[in-house]
Parts: structure tokens; C-alpha cells; sequence
């Protein structure tokens, strides 16, 4: 969990990799295809092979980058084309000859979240040659409309106060073509002054039919001069006389005059922007903008949407927003029959420059399992894809280079989007995540930290190699399954494996993959939770937005951004969000640790309870002589760090649950999580904050033959491979995984 502002610098827009991509799905199975989308600089071709990621580290210290190519039949070069991200959101509604009939008047509810950054737009009905109306608000914060027909003289008007951020306003311009008429105002509803300017010129037609856009200029293809704010109840009304008094709201606008009233109230759970008007002329939503947002008229009597939608219908656009890329496809990746379950990538290169997108290949549905599974956090990874932290400085560049890791960090690249822990340039949160777009922290090599105490400084995907090369070197054959396959498909996917493993980090989760873990659990499975901080949050996806995850950070824990009153309901479904524990399913339920500490990327060890020694639990150590277990490791230099989780009866850790090790001496950067504290002195469990700062591996057979076994660190599996794997952790691991597996 990390939490980083970091600003947007509109000239990185302009970067983009020599060679990259992105494909339509995390995993397949043999016999199954991805399709890769491929976005290459320059003339001439780029290479193209697959590889099996064997071990993602780039770390002199460990085993270092292993790939090996693998036969998929794709390998070969193809000609290179660079294809375009048309990135921020905003809404269209397909032309229609109203948006510029020779007579119009156009009303929208505005509040305004960024001023002084760039001229920005509030809608407009162009053609192809920018002919048409444009309403926009100037970096000064003042109101601009430009009217301008085709082959005649354009009109332009400019309210002389500014609006304020996050003022709500009431906005309309129109124009007379008969009357020669021009008209912009603006009402504060604060205040309830308005500001009216007009100009009476002689106005040609305007192109007709075009379509209305809302929230941005679109030009062709292209989209700019994004909004960043809420619009509420964009209307075009007609046969209205153009006069300085502020339009009526269409539900009270004379019968017969609202051409079109886009209601955002409705269809909260959409992409569809619901016209309420006679002619039906509904819209869409590009690059998933915010909905379920507090508008004008927000009460605080209802904190849910769907308790009273017209007081949450307001959309909330950002200049930074991103779903699909929508490139086109290049080839597909063919799964051929046979290929052994793992961590595979699509590598691609070009003039010196490689970008491999991973993906995993699952064991045949109809053929032989392994006894050992492995759970890809492939949700994780989504929630914290391109997560820009600001901290790509000189050592960081150093670093990548001397240890050949992947050279491309997020801090340069914003043209691809950003993560769920970075904030829109607004101040607002991301609250919605894709996949469908190049993803640079989801690559093997990449490093998230270059200070020394972080050793190898590795997160997520490349973190998880550690394990499953440690896999390998020990002799444990597995499979792998993702957390999206696991909430496609349920608890049957599960089903025959004598043990699954987690990742390091597993910490974002939908409520399905959670009562597929539960009855797994609960079912004769031995589940083995090999990381911290796992559990945590809430998410959401649904199966019209493909590749997509959302979440609203709801109710205190530790938080990259939190939500506004009233806002804590995911848009897709209209769930609570936020953490788990918040929503009555505690970590601990699952697996008998949640998170309890939080500390900078550097780790301590564990040392041995007096009930490790019990006979009935005992034989976890066989092997295992060390004091001080895992004062060693890839992650932070030791076993236990970053990330702690403890035991807590109160919040559901099983009945007969055996705390085995507690970690120790950790630094003065690590606190207690804010959810555990009720004040800076007192705590849930009545214990000091300090004693929350703790890690604890724990063991709890199960009433239904299974058992748990879960080590309370995000740091633990990059001990596993000290000394080529003849250590402590390595042992203690391998005793567990054998027995749970019967191998």
C-alpha cells in the first residue's frame, strides 16, 4: 500500500516506448489464442517471440533475468506502425441536425475542478473543420462560447468573472441565426448572480448534421482540450426566446422545448448517456469518466446513488482517463497443445529496445493437474499498473542499467495512464483501472525501488518469480491460475488441487474470488498465504467493461486518496466499497492474519514462538536451526517487512490457529494501520500501537481436513533463494508445501 501524488507533466504525453503493447487477456489455456496489439516507432519491422519467465529479477545478488524462448510459431519480424492512445474522458452523442439548428440553446450544470492549467472544453458541435459552436472555459477560469459557421464570420463571447473551482454553476449559450443573436451566461448557485454577455451580428447557418461531444474538443479521431470537473444535466433547448434570464431547468422547461436532456441519473452502472428528450438521442461515455457523483443538489440525506439518483447526477470528467486503447490487432499469440502451465511473455524488439508483455498459460482443461497451484494477483497488479511514484531519479536509471532491467518507468511515460495509488490533476483519486493498455510495472525486471535497503526492490509480478523459481529449483511442479480466471470461473476451478499458493501481494479481490477461496479453504484445501497486506480492498468489474477493475476507497485504511462523502458506492454494481474488513470479511476470516503495520521497503526476520516447538506443529521446522529466522532476502534484506500481517481472534482468525513466529526489530518507519486505531494512543485490541508492529506466521488445521499456513510479510518470499535456496525460510516452506501437497 503506497500512497503518491504525483503531478502531470503534459510534456511526457509526448513519450511513448520504441516498441510496446498490451493483450486482450491475462491467461489462456493450450489450445486457446491472445490477441496482441502492437504499437511500434519508426520504419522498417520489430521482432516478435514468446518466452517462458523463469525468474524476473535482474538483481546480481539472485538468480538474475531467465528467460527461455519458447516454439509458438509467431516468432519472426513484422512490420513496425505506431498507433495512437486517444486518452481522457469525455461523452459523445451521434450528430443529429438539432446540436446546430438555426436556433439553439444549450444549458449544462457546471463545477469545475482544475483551473489555470489549459483552455478546456464543456461541449461543443463541430465538423470536420472546427466549424460549428465550441462553449469552453479559458485557463483564466472565464467562460468562452465561439459560434462559428462555414464561410461566414465567426462570434466569439467571454464572460468577464471567472468561475472557481469546485463552485457549482449554472451555464447556457445559444444563438439566433434569423435574429442575429448571440448569448453565454453563467449563474453562480451559490450565490445565485448571474453574468450575462451577447452580441447581435448577422450568422450564417451552422454545418449540419454534427455531433455534440461533452467534455472535450473531437476533431476526427482526436480528442483534446479535456474538462476536468462534474457536468450535470446538459440540455439543448429550442423555440425559446435568447434573453438575459437564466433558461429553466428541462423537468420545467415549457412543453415542446427540450430538444434533448441527457439525465445522468440514469444508467449510473453504464456507459450510455440517457437522452430524456422527444427525439431519443442518447450517447456515450469514452474512457470510463466517474459516475455516482455527488451533483448541485446533494443533500448528505443519502450516502448510496441508487437511494436518490437525482441528487448523484453529475459525471466526473478527467483529462487523464483511459480504458481501451483500442489499437488494432497485429497477430495472435497460439497456446500450443502441450505447453506446461507458467509464467510466459510476448517478447518484442526493436533497434536495441524490448518490451515483453506477460501473460500465464493455465494447465489443459480436460488434462493432468498438478497437486500445487499457484495464484497469480493478477487484480493486484491491475490496481497498481503504472503506478507513477516520482521517484525515478538518477540512481534508478543507474541501477536499471547496470542490472539490465527493463529502462521504462511510469514517471516518463503518462500518455499510458496511471494507477489506482496516483492522483488526476484535478486532486481526485483513480478510482478505475484497465488492462487494455501498455502496462510498464507489469513486466519482469522492472523495479519500484533503487535505495539500497531495498535490495532487489522488486513488487509485484517480478516479486512473484521469486517464488516460482524457487519452485522450480526445489523440484514442486505447479500450475497457475489468475484472480481473473478465478472470479470467471469460481470454485471449481480449484477443485483437485492438494495446495494453492498466493502471491506476495495479494491484495485486491472481488467478492467471488473471496467465497471461492473461502470454500476451497473450508473444503479439505490447504491454503498457503505467502504475503502481506492481502485481502484488503474491495473491487469490482462486470462483464460489459472487459479488462476492467474499480474500487472506491471507503473507511479509513492506509490510502493512496480517499472519496467524498457519498461516494464510497462502486458505479458498476453499486456496491459499498473499500476495505474488506469494512465490509464484514476481514483477512483474518480467510487466512488468520491482516494487515497490521506498514513500514518503508526494508525488512527484519522472525524468531520462533514456544508453541513452534509443539510435536503437533514441530515438523514445520524440520531442517530449520536459525535464531533469527529470514535475517536475509532479495525484498528489503529479510523475511518480514514492508507489510505486516498478525493473528487477531477478534477479527476471525480460526480456533486452534498456532502463531509459529513473530518478526521483530523492525525500524522506527514502521506505524500501525489506521484502521486499528481509535485515537494516536488507543487501539481496536487495547494493546499499544507499537506492539501492532508485528508479522506473524501462523499454522491452523481446518474442520474440514484442510489446513492454513500464512507467513504475515509481503518481504517473505525474497528469502527464499538466499544461498541457493539452503536456508531457514526456503526449509520451513518446502516441509509445508510437501506435506500439503503429499509430495
Amino acid at each position: 500500500m503506497d500512497t503518491t501524488r504525483v503531478k502531470r507533466d503534459r510534456a511526457k504525453l509526448k513519450n511513448v516506448l520504441p516498441v510496446t503493447g498490451y493483450l486482450d487477456r491475462v491467461s489462456a489455456r493450450p489450445g486457446q489464442a491472445i490477441t496482441a496489439r502492437i504499437s511500434a516507432q519508426g520504419q522498417g519491422t520489430y521482432e516478435a517471440d514468446v518466452v517462458r519467465i523463469v525468474s524476473g529479477d535482474p538483481n546480481p545478488e539472485g538468480p538474475g533475468l531467465i528467460y527461455e524462448p519458447q516454439d509458438f510459431g509467431l516468432a519472426g519480424s513484422y512490420p513496425a506502425r505506431s498507433q495512437d492512445i486517444d486518452i481522457g474522458s469525455y461523452a459523445v452523442v451521434p450528430a443529429d441536425v438539432c446540436f446546430t439548428a438555426d436556433q439553439m440553446l444549450f444549458a449544462v450544470t457546471v463545477q469545475p475542478l482544475l483551473i489555470a492549467e489549459a483552455a478546456c472544453t464543456l461541449a461543443g458541435a463541430l465538423d470536420e473543420q472546427g466549424n460549428g459552436w465550441h462553449l469552453g472555459v479559458g485557463k483564466d477560469g472565464r467562460l468562452a462560447l465561439s459560434v462559428r459557421p462555414a464561410g461566414g464570420a465567426p462570434v466569439d463571447l467571454q464572460l468577464a468573472e471567472p468561475m472557481e473551482r469546485k463552485g457549482w454553476y449554472r451555464v447556457w449559450a445559444g444563438y439566433d441565426v434569423g435574429g442575429g443573436r448571440v448569448v453565454l451566461g453563467c449563474q453562480n448557485l451559490a450565490t445565485g448572480v448571474a453574468t450575462v454577455e451577447e452580441s447581435s451580428a448577422e450568422l450564417l447557418p451552422l454545418p449540419q448534421p454534427v455531433p455534440l461531444v461533452l467534455a472535450a474538443r473531437k476533431i476526427g479521431n482526436t480528442s483534446s482540450d479535456h474538462f476536468n470537473g462534474r457536468l450535470e444535466d446538459p440540455a439543448i433547448l429550442g423555440g425559446l426566446p435568447l434573453t438575459e434570464d437564466v433558461p429553466p431547468h428541462p423537468e420545467l422547461a415549457p412543453h415542446g422545448t427540450v430538444r434533448a436532456w441527457w439525465d445522468f441519473s440514469i444508467g449510473i452502472d453504464t456507459q450510455t448517456i440517457l437522452d430524456r428528450g422527444a427525439r431519443g438521442l442518447s450517447g456515450r461515455l469514452v474512457n470510463i469518466p466517474y459516475r455516482g457523483m455527488r451533483g448541485s443538489n446533494w443533500s448528505g440525506r443519502a450516502m448510496k446513488w441508487q437511494d436518490a439518483p437525482r441528487e448523484y447526477a453529475a459525471i466526473h470528467f478527467h483529462e487523464d482517463d483511459l480504458y481501451d486503447c483500442g489499437w488494432e490487432a497485429d497477430f495472435d499469440v497460439a497456446v500450443p497443445e502441450g505447453t506446461p502451465s507458467g509464467a510466459y511473455g510476448l517478447r518484442l524488439r526493436k533497434d536495441g529496445a524490448q518490451d515483453i508483455l506477460p501473460f500465464y498459460v493455465l494447465p489443459a482443461r480436460d488434462g493432468a493437474r498438478n497437486k500445487v497451484c499457484f495464484l497469480a494477483s493478477t487484480f493486484t497488479h491491475q490496481a497498481y499498473a503504472n503506478h507513477a511514484r516520482g521517484n525515478c531519479d538518477a540512481a534508478m536509471y543507474a541501477r536499471m542499467e547496470d542490472w539490465g532491467a527493463t529502462p521504462y518507468n511510469p514517471d516518463d511515460y503518462p500518455i499510458y495512464g496511471r494507477s489506482t495509488y496516483n492522483f488526476h490533476p484535478d486532486g481526485t483519486g483513480f478510482s478505475i483501472s484497465s488492462r487494455l493498455r501498455p502496462t510498464l510495472t507489469i513486466r519482469p525486471g522492472f523495479l519500484t525501488f533503487a535505495d539500497p535497503a531495498a535490495k532487489s526492490g522488486l513488487r509485484h509480478f517480478s516479486a512473484d518469480t521469486h517464488l516460482l523459481y524457487w519452485l522450480e529449483q526445489r523440484g514442486i511442479a505447479y500450475d497457475i491460475v489468475t484472480d481473473e480466471d478465478l472470479d470467471d470461473e469460481g470454485a471449481g476451478l480449484l477443485d483437485g488441487y492438494a495446495t494453492v499458493l498466493t502471491s506476495s501481494h495479494p491484495e485486491y479481490h472481488t467478492t467471488g474470488m473471496l467465497e471461492s477461496l473461502q470454500h476451497y479453504a473450508d473444503n479439505g484445501g490447504n491454503l498457503v498465504y505467502l504475503g502481506g497486506n492481502g485481502f484488503y480492498w474491495k473491487i469490482t468489474r462486470i462483464p460489459t467493461l472487459p479488462g476492467v477493475i474499480e474500487l472506491r476507497r471507503a473507511e479509513g485504511g492506509i490510502r493512496a486518496w480517499s472519496p467524498q462523502a457519498g461516494e464510497s458506492y462502486h458505479q458498476l454494481d453499486g456496491g459499498y466499497g473499500g476495505l474488506w474488513r469494512r465490509n464484514g470479511r476481514p483477512p483474518q476470516q480467510l487466512v488468520g492474519v491482516g494487515f497490521s503495520a506498514q513500514g518503508l521497503f526494508e525488512s527484519s526476520y522472525y524468531r520462533r514462538t514456544e508453541a513452534s516447538f509443539d510435536p503437533e506443529v514441530s515438523w514445520i521446522f524440520d531442517g530449520v536451526s536459525e535464531e533469527k529466522l529470514g535475517d536475509y532476502g532479495l525484498s528489503g534484506g529479510g523475511a518480514a517487512g514492508f507489510e505486516l500481517d498478525r493473528a487477531d481472534p477478534e477479527l476471525g482468525t480460526p480456533p486452534g490457529t498456532v502463531i509459529l513466529a513473530v518478526s521483530e526489530n523492525h525500524s522506527d518507519s514502521f506505524v500501525a494501520v489506521p484502521e486499528e486505531l481509535l485515537s494516536h494512543i488507543q487501539t481496536e485490541t487495547g494493546e499499544d500501537p507499537a506492539e501492532l508492529i508485528r508479522g506473524e506466521i501462523v499454522y491452523c488445521p481446518k474442520p474440514g481436513g484442510g489446513a492454513l499456513f500464512s507467513v504475515g510479510s509481503i518481504t517473505f518470499c525474497g528469502s527464499l533463494n538466499h544461498d541457493g535456496g539452503d536456508n531457514g525460510v526456503s526449509r520451513m516452506l518446502e516441509n509445508v508445501v510437501r506435506r500439503f501437497a503429499g509430495i
